[in-house]
């Protein structure tokens, strides 16, 4: 009991001891209230966050996968950004992953001592993570045993570790190469951690999943250049991310990308430097499906200039 009380994630919130008592309005008013410190708190760990994900960066540049893994409400939210990151970014499904303790079930179902077991944690890892790959743990308490067995076994196999929890000197930053602890202090409802602490979560790796990308290319400017046309809305998406790069009217834009079967990438390509599908094709290719190179590499071959300069 006394570890609990330590942290700070169990403590409780002075201004809402009186909860129950409070109107509707009261309490969303100070569930708002809190809310707005999360911002502040997530900005005082944006050192630790930059070299956590500088560090990623550099392993996904050189073949590697990224791994969240978490129990519960950090679980899911593991799971919720890696699921975003093929239909955002146009990414193999098995590039950006989620790994929640009590398996797939677990996604909906609170699953009993899935969390407390160390030993579960480290077969979940063993059994997918390699020495190329990083490994983000996922645990507001910073010490559940899950996420402790699955670093322990990610750092024993040689993979980049990195911890998200919202404790100070939590066990889960001990033990990981990049500790970020985000403090946004105790909950409204004592020890609900899916709030101000699984915001503060889904911000952090929002942040980390994003800048990855951006990095390895897959946004242009500020345009999902990648995104997948999977429905009428993106297909619709497509055209518009391809007028604003080009110039073109909505027909063109609409014609050449079903002559790139929705690509919005090599549709550019192909308007900006007049060159058939299979070039566009190839030169991402060539590129490791790095637009922004791409763009610059075909700048250079037919001496254009970058469409953004104009």
């Amino acid at each position: 009991m006394k570890q609990n009380q330590s942290m700070v994630t169990e403590q409780r919130n002075k201004e809402s001891e009186k909860l129950d008592t409070f109107s509707v309005r009261e309490i969303i008013e100070i569930m708002n209230k809190e809310d707005k410190t999360v911002a502040y708190s997530v900005e005082r760990s944006l050192p630790q966050i930059e070299a956590a994900t500088e560090r990623i960066v550099e392993v996904m540049r050189n073949g590697g996968k990224l791994y969240y893994i978490g129990a519960g409400t950090s679980g899911r939210l593991g799971i919720l950004d890696a699921s975003e990151c093929p239909p955002t970014f146009g990414v193999d499904p098995g590039l950006v992953n989620g790994i929640i303790a009590g398996g797939e079930k677990a996604i909906k179902t609170a699953i009993e001592n899935a969390e407390d077991s160390e030993e579960g944690g480290n077969k979940d890892v063993e059994a997918v993570v390699t020495e190329k790959d990083a490994v983000v743990g996922i645990a507001s308490s910073g010490r559940t045993p899950y996420v402790l067995g699955a670093i322990q076994k990610a750092n024993q196999l040689g993979a980049l570790t990195v911890g998200v929890s919202c404790n100070p000197g939590a066990r889960l930053s001990e033990i990981v190469q990049y500790p970020i602890e985000v403090m946004v202090g105790p909950e409204v409802v004592t020890g609900s951690t899916r709030l101000k602490a699984g915001t503060a979560q889904k911000m952090v790796l929002n942040m980390i999943s994003t800048t990855v990308m951006i990095k390895l290319g897959k946004v242009y400017g500020n345009l999902m250049v990648n995104v997948q046309a999977t429905n009428e809305k993106l297909r619709d998406r497509v055209v518009r991310i391809i007028q604003e790069v080009t110039g073109v009217s909505q027909e063109t834009a609409r014609e050449y990308s079903d002559k790139a079967k929705g690509d919005a990438r090599a549709a550019i390509l192909m308007i900006t430097f007049q060159i058939s599908i299979e070039e566009a094709t190839e030169t991402l290719k060539q590129t490791n499906d790095h637009f922004p190179e791409a763009m610059k590499r075909l700048s250079t071959k037919y001496a254009g200039s970058d469409p953004k300069a104009k």
